[in-house]
């Protein structure tokens, strides 16, 4: 595998991006948003960075500031902006978050970097046809809408391209259990981890075998948050607690650059 190059100005565009970045409404933390810019700036495959479940515009925000630095082509941004749990539709049926999406993305200066589908994954999936570096899946979180955002897209992915779950390490049934079955259980993927809430791995079909004892090391520490979260209901009390417990017991610190592409960029375990 060729080596990858941080770039020397890194450290200063994620710092610049979280900066328009932390303006925007929504649910990404500042570690969690770095994370993104990283794997937007480093991923060592080419082709389109594809976010699913843009909200207000907040990860579209630094996946653009990263890629508008860096020459990456536009993001694709697909969400239908009318979220059932994000806005009220009691009050207002019609309640849409593309305005405020198209605002932030606006005042950020990116507009001409963002591609936006106001659609289902699903729609835009059918026909998609152009090869995939990076794909961010934000979207429905239960377990049906997560499976149908990867598998609509999955096919797409380039090799060395990488796939990350927002919200794996929170309490939804949806991204936790597609990522350990589909992703931690596939020997297509290489590389895997968790950063605070995100779960990504590296797609490596040719060498996903080697890794297998690895990701199915972090698998049996994940799976065990699925039982809790299935159902799809607020924990509370003592299975609160006892998630919380088996969340800690899954290693999701922040990664640095270097360390991260130390895991992606070595070659297959013996």
């Amino acid at each position: 595998m060729a080596t990858i190059k941080i770039p020397a100005d890194l450290d200063a565009v994620l710092n610049k991006a979280w900066e328009e970045t932390r303006k925007v409404p929504g649910h990404l933390g500042e570690n969690e948003a770095r994370f993104l810019g990283l794997l937007a700036a480093c991923v060592p495959a080419k082709g389109a960075i594809v976010e699913i479940g843009s909200f207000k515009g907040r990860s579209t925000v630094m996946l653009a500031n990263v890629a508008s630095r860096y020459s990456l082509g536009p993001v694709v941004a697909i969400d239908p902006h009318n979220s059932p749990i994000l806005l009220n539709h009691e009050a207002n049926p019609g309640a849409s978050s593309y305005r405020d999406f198209l605002d932030s993305i606006f005042a950020a200066g990116v507009s001409n970097h963002v591609e936006s589908h106001v659609a289902y994954s699903t729609d835009v999936a059918s026909s998609w046809n152009r090869p995939i570096r990076l794909l961010w899946i934000d979207g429905d979180h239960s377990y049906g809408g997560a499976k149908k955002d990867l598998d609509g897209f999955f096919p797409h992915l380039v090799r060395l391209g990488v796939v990350a779950f927002h919200d794996a390490l929170n309490a939804f049934p949806g991204p936790i259990r597609v990522f350990v079955e589909d992703v931690l259980g596939s020997d297509r993927f290489g590389p895997a981890g968790f950063v605070h809430s995100i779960a990504w791995a590296q797609f490596r079909p040719e060498e996903g075998h080697a890794f297998r004892e690895k990701r199915s090391s972090l698998a049996r520490r994940a799976s065990r948050l699925i039982p809790f979260v299935e159902s799809g209901n607020e924990l509370h009390g003592m299975a609160k607690r006892r998630y919380k417990f088996n969340r800690f017991r899954v290693p999701h610190s922040a990664i640095d650059p270097g360390h991260w592409v130390s895991l992606v960029d070595s070659p297959p375990p013996r």
